[in-house]
């Protein structure tokens, strides 16, 4: 059975992301958006104090292109 995602803040999900290959395209107000090549979308990432809901995570995984055992891999 596969484990839940850890509880992430904003600026460990952008690493994570970063290390899997994408880019911060720019920020607008309170999020990032980062991109990929092969991406039709960028992605954009929240950013606050406080930790993504598990479900934002999940979405921002999906739109990436990943699964959760690859995203949990760049952690």
């Amino acid at each position: 059975m596969p484990q839940k995602l850890p509880s992430l803040k904003p600026a460990e999900m952008i690493n994570a992301l970063d290390k899997a290959g994408f880019k911060i395209v720019r920020q607008t107000g309170s999020h990032v958006i980062m991109w990929k090549p092969g991406l039709k979308r960028p992605i954009p990432v929240p950013i606050h104090q406080k930790e993504l809901k598990r479900t934002l995570q999940t979405r921002i995984i999906k739109q990436a292109g990943l699964t959760p055992e690859q995203f949990k891999a760049f952690l």
